[in-house]
């Protein structure tokens, strides 16, 4: 009798562990961080931290916006590199390369 009431209290504590977890990441997921604004107050000039407290978000959302956006911008040049590598390889000059005489 008593190992039963010992196995029911550990499973009420268990489930109650589980349940805690369970909505607090529902939370973290529904709290979204505006990664614009992030940057915008970034390139303003102002430090992480001050953003971090301004915006009224962790400072791990602000590096991870910020990591986010250089990889969005590595990202977009990538093509341009691309372009000006297979143009290289036709014969022919990338415009980036190109002399200002030759225009």
């Amino acid at each position: 009798m008593r190992t039963r009431r010992l196995r029911l209290a550990v499973l009420a504590v268990t489930l109650g562990v589980a349940f805690t977890f369970a909505t607090s990441t529902v939370y973290a997921a529904a709290a979204k961080v505006d990664c614009d604004a992030v940057m915008k107050e970034l390139d303003s000039g102002k430090k992480v931290k001050d953003a971090a407290a301004d915006l009224k978000v962790s400072v791990s959302s602000v590096y991870r916006c910020r990591r986010k956006a250089k990889q969005e911008a590595k990202s977009k040049s990538a093509p341009s590199a691309v372009a000006s590598t297979a143009a290289a390889s036709a014969g022919q000059e990338p415009e980036s390369a190109a002399s200002p005489a030759s225009k």
